[in-house]
Order: C-alpha cells, then sequence, then structure tokens
C-alpha cells in the first residue's frame, strides 16, 4: 500500500496524546496535556469545542472517530501521518481499520483509540500506542492520557491515569 501524504514536519519533542473524549474533556486531561507542544486527538471526539480548548494548549492534529458526526466532523481525516524530527506517527481512531504495514511504511509508532482501553507495545519495532479514553468512563476502564517524548529516533511513551 502506498505510504499518505505526511502532514507535516514538526521540530516537537514532547506530544500530548487523546482519544474518546465523546464530548467531555475533563480538567485532568489539560492538566496532563500542558506543556505539549503537540497534541494528537485519536478521534471520537464529540464535538468541536473539545478540539478548540486542546487547542488552546497546544496545535492539534485530530482524526474522525466512528462516532463523530456532523459538518465539524465530516473535515476531519480518518487517518493522519505526523512527522516530528525523523519520526513518523500513523494516526487512526480503530487500529483494526489499519490497511498498511507500518514497518513496510517506514512508521516508527501506530496511535488509534477506540476500544478506551489504554495499552502500549512494540511490534516489529513499531509503538502501537491507544491512550485510553479521556471523556466518561467506560465500564471499570481507567480515564487517561499518554504522553510521548521524542529525541532523535526514539521514542518514549508514557500512560497518565487521570485522578477523577
Amino acid at each position: 500500500m502506498k505510504r499518505p501524504e505526511r502532514w507535516k514536519s514538526m521540530d516537537t519533542q514532547e506530544l500530548g496524546i487523546i482519544s474518546d473524549t465523546h464530548g467531555l474533556l475533563r480538567p485532568e486531561a489539560v492538566n496532563a496535556l500542558a506543556g505539549a507542544t503537540l497534541i494528537i486527538h485519536a478521534g471520537d471526539i464529540g464535538t468541536p469545542e473539545v478540539l478548540e480548548a486542546l487547542r488552546a494548549i497546544a496545535p492539534v492534529v485530530a482524526v474522525r472517530g466512528n462516532n463523530d458526526k456532523g459538518n465539524w466532523a465530516q473535515a476531519l481525516p480518518e487517518t493522519e501521518v505526523v512527522e516530528v524530527g525523523g519520526v513518523a506517527l500513523y494516526v487512526l481512531h480503530d487500529v483494526k481499520a489499519l490497511d498498511l504495514d507500518p514497518v513496510a511504511a517506514g512508521f516508527h509508532a501506530v496511535i488509534s483509540g477506540h476500544s478506551h482501553r489504554p495499552g502500549m507495545a512494540k511490534r516489529r519495532g513499531v509503538l502501537f500506542l491507544n491512550p485510553g479514553s479521556a471523556g466518561p468512563r467506560r465500564f471499570s476502564l481507567p480515564v487517561s492520557v499518554a504522553r510521548l517524548n521524542i529525541c532523535g529516533a526514539t521514542i518514549e511513551a508514557q500512560l497518565v491515569e487521570l485522578a477523577v
């Protein structure tokens, strides 16, 4: 599969990763994302106001989730590519919809949401990161976001459980 066009190259080193807000941007999530120089929202945003509030913290890259409806949401892509220095990130809402080989495409990380389950794992050298849900609590799953620190070609991810 052809590699998607890049969003744009950034010199950002510290990223905030959030997903599944479903219209609720908690103050704890805002605090956890403070200091990020770029925020990635992996879908199920809920309302355009969530994106506006995140843009008050840092520039935002967002993809449309399966629950994002309306004209504002139709303007969002289903996938996005972000380059930070020499690191390429592929962003989509549901990792099960991944239709490319991230290793062959040269991606260092795949960022997704949808499941509401925070998690990170390396597969064939690629980091798969799901920040979990930062919106309404679902079942007994934690409410969380993630931080991604990039230094050269090194990626360090941290899941941040919010005290809500």
